[in-house]
């Protein structure tokens, strides 16, 4: 695993526009600082061998078999509460785990130096971004600049075979949904773009536009006839849905519906998942150790540890303890969440010499359905990724 540094491509921006990708260099977030790189960083590539790629594969793919054991394992032994998930949404989680409803996609976020075995930091199984940059923007940026190489990326065609697996299981036409933001609509109109392409009628929408027809018992949508859905693709998190005005619509519908993600997503999709794991596999080469915290803790972790909570996004409210005595935080708004604790995996990173920054790269492993066939990295100036991390292609040989 190699990082180069590169030219980037001329007018590349009008090219990724082009493809799909119109928040290439987005604005900053008020009060957040600037790192002066834009989001999708062609100055830079990582190179792996196709050994590493194997490695990275197989990785992935055991951490899923892992991960549906520890959900499992949750289900056993009613651990509903330790993952502050409410007691509402406990018989519909296990009926949908019984069941099996479609699920469609999740990422993997792991650590790798290029020879260790990586370590999962967590899973994104719900509502997971960078999609496009990860299946299509980097595949044609290789065609481009290597293509005599190769990339681990099959995810368009693998998402595209997946929607024609489901589809039988699906009332049509599908809807797709996400809050009002450029990086989730993207991401919801890719997925429904796969989905055209496999064939399915589509139609998308905002969440706040889903309406509720009490007379029929049955969301809507925002056509003048109010025609019922009754199936979705939601980019939204199931614990946000849950603490919204419609929660107890969405409960009491949801085995008249077709959600993807389904709702045992919330098994996973947290972190509380993490000490579970650590519990069903100790000192396992893929993981770090994780603890839930407790009322009695202390407010920060001790120096080599992360502290996260149960629920958060894009990097917010991270505390993490550096064995140094030093603290690096993040602001945000989930400050009133159950937390874990993690410790710090191995530091990983880059020095550019063209501007004397550092940047720490974490990998993407992205799974469709049960099966990883792709990769995406994010890289930052510190140790946390967040939201204005720049996304940077990779190749193998």
């Amino acid at each position: 695993m190699q990082r180069q540094k590169l030219s980037p491509r001329p007018n590349w921006q009008s090219i990724v526009e082009q493809q799909g990708l119109t928040f290439h260099t987005p604005d900053p977030t008020p009060g957040e600082p600037v790192d002066g790189r834009p989001y999708w960083d062609e100055s830079a590539c990582y190179e792996f061998t196709a050994a590493q790629v194997d490695q990275l594969e197989a990785a992935a793919n055991e951490l899923q078999t892992m991960c549906l054991a520890a959900a499992q394992n949750v289900i056993d032994n009613q651990r509903y509460a330790e993952l502050e998930i409410p007691a509402e949404a406990v018989p519909l989680i296990e009926w949908a785990w019984n069941q099996e409803p479609p699920a469609l996609y999740g990422r993997f976020d792991v650590l790798y130096d290029g020879s260790s075995p990586p370590k999962l930091l967590e899973y994104n199984a719900d509502t997971p971004t960078s999609l496009l940059e990860a299946a299509v923007i980097q595949w044609y940026w290789l065609q481009d600049v290597f293509p005599a190489a190769d990339q681990f990326n099959s995810l368009h065609e693998k998402l595209i075979a997946k929607w024609k697996d489901i589809d039988s299981y699906l009332e049509k036409p599908i809807y797709f949904a996400s809050a009002d933001n450029p990086e989730d609509l993207l991401t919801v109109a890719y997925l429904r773009d796969t989905a055209q392409q496999a064939g399915l009628p589509t139609q998308q929408l905002l969440m706040q536009d889903i309406g509720w027809n009490e007379a029929r018992h049955s969301f809507v949508d925002a056509s003048p006839e109010e025609l019922p859905i009754q199936s979705i693709f939601k980019l939204y998190p199931w614990e946000s849905m849950l603490d919204e005005a419609f929660a107890a619509q969405c409960l009491s519908t949801y085995k008249q519906m077709n959600w993807i993600e389904p709702i045992w997503k919330l098994l996973l999709s947290n972190k509380g998942i993490l000490p579970v794991l650590w519990e069903l596999y100790p000192n396992h080469d893929l993981l770090l150790e994780s603890q839930f915290v407790n009322a009695s803790s202390a407010w920060q972790p001790a120096p080599g540890w992360v502290r996260k909570p149960m629920h958060s996004r894009e990097g917010s409210n991270i505390i993490m303890a550096m064995p140094d005595g030093q603290t690096i935080s993040t602001d945000g708004p989930y400050t009133d969440r159950l937390q874990i604790d993690q410790r710090l995996g191995p530091s990983i990173s880059f020095f550019d010499s063209r501007d004397s920054s550092t940047r720490w790269p974490v990998l993407g492993l992205w799974m469709i359905d049960q099966e990883c066939c792709g990769m995406g990295i994010r890289e930052s100036p510190g140790p946390i990724t967040g939201n204005l991390s720049s996304f940077v292609p990779h190749f193998f040989r």
